[in-house]
């Protein structure tokens, strides 16, 4: 779908033209002083890509992440009928992007680090596999340097739209969620990461509502918890620009902690089936439920007959529908058994596994969170003895 105007987002920072390479001024931000890089002999390959890592934050762990993401712009693009256009706002090495223009078949990607020192190795590990210009002329890559934030605001206010936004930030910084958010064409993605395992587990509660607007309280399903706070946030924010999120996959990664959520942007305003809501759980019997917010004041845990219990937790306002779209992520474990990423004779592949997962919690009709065995098993020997007296 092509791109059309949009309205509702005010106070961004003007950039350069994409048409100029040269760098932004350096913020205190985006700034920091290290010594110029050189790049390694030595080479990692990942799915069969070889790129160089250099001194640039790189885990092999996230690959995964990364397959989620190659496989989910695959399909985008085979969804759009026409090249794919795909921001990777903090690229560290590049590999993610290497990956989108290989793999994805992505026709332009542009690559963005806000330390100058990597421009060598990233234009260097995409250079060895896909020419800066085509064939015909139009440009597969550039790179770039500037505060990520700063990036997606200029590419907004230039008109320019991307069918992929990946964020790959760290810590709880939400800042770029509006302007990743803008810079999105409709019907396009936005991947986000967060690695904020404290406010997740609720150890943080000011600091969760300012970064995602949710005052996150501590509950046993921290994980899942994490994961529902960012794309609350997300949506917080697309509400604000009279948009909606959508999320087509999440997933938890123990190493960090990794949060990411792959979102699909579309216009609408948040109401009451908009899955924007609360989450309580009580902490005597191990219920959890979901309440929308015209059901605040009626919070109660069964295990009370509808009184007031003290045990009872709230966290929000956090998403709480699915966390997974099932044909989307059925269409994802699809191409990658096509694409020889999934199970075969000699091996099971980990991204099959949680790709199989994601189809068996994305049914809508199970609630948020889990019961833990030793609850289950104490709640079913107080039900036995209920029916034996």
């Amino acid at each position: 779908m092509l791109s059309s105007p949009r309205v509702g987002f005010q106070n961004l920072p003007h950039v350069l033209s994409s048409a100029s390479l040269s760098p932004l001024p350096r913020t205190a931000k985006s700034f920091c002083q290290r010594k110029p890089l050189f790049i390694s002999s030595s080479k990692v390959e990942e799915r069969g890509i070889e790129f160089e890592t250099g001194d640039s934050f790189f885990r092999h762990e996230s690959a995964v992440g990364r397959d989620l993401s190659v496989l989910a712009a695959a399909l985008q693009r085979r969804s759009i009928g026409r090249g794919l256009r795909v921001i990777d706002a903090m690229c560290g090495c590049g590999v993610r992007s290497l990956r989108y223009l290989v793999q994805s078949e992505a026709d332009f990607v542009w690559a963005n680090d806000a330390f100058e020192g990597h421009r060598g190795l990233i234009a260097s590990n995409l250079s060895s596999v896909v020419p800066r210009v085509s064939a015909e002329g139009g440009r597969r890559w550039v790179v770039t340097h500037y505060d990520a934030n700063r990036l997606l605001a200029g590419r907004y206010l230039q008109g320019e739209y991307f069918d992929l936004v990946d964020v790959d930030s760290f810590g709880s910084d939400s800042s770029f969620i509006r302007s990743a958010i803008a810079t999105v064409k409709i019907g396009g993605l936005l991947y986000c990461t967060s690695t904020d395992g404290f406010s997740s587990g609720g150890h943080r509660p000011q600091h969760s509502l300012s970064s995602y607007g949710a005052y996150v309280r501590p509950m046993p399903y921290s994980n899942e918890v994490g994961l529902r706070m960012l794309i609350g946030g997300a949506s917080r924010e697309a509400a604000a620009l009279g948009f909606l999120v959508s999320p087509l996959f999440s997933c938890y990664s123990y190493h960090g902690p990794v949060f990411r959520v792959m979102l699909q942007v579309f216009r609408g305003n948040l109401n009451e089936s908009s899955n924007y809501g609360f989450i309580s759980y009580c902490n005597q019997c191990g219920h959890s439920q979901t309440y929308q917010w015209g059901e605040l004041g009626q919070i109660s845990c069964p295990c009370r007959n509808g009184m007031v219990s003290h045990s009872v937790v709230v966290s929000g306002p956090l998403w709480i529908g699915p966390l997974h779209n099932t044909d989307y992520v059925c269409k994802m474990l699809e191409l990658a058994r096509e694409w020889g990423w999934a199970c075969n004779l000699k091996k099971c592949s980990s991204l099959e596994s949680i790709l199989t997962q994601m189809i068996a919690e994305s049914d809508p009709q199970l609630p948020p969170g889990y019961i833990k065995l030793d609850e289950l098993v104490e709640h079913k020997l107080i039900l036995l003895l209920l029916v034996q007296f």
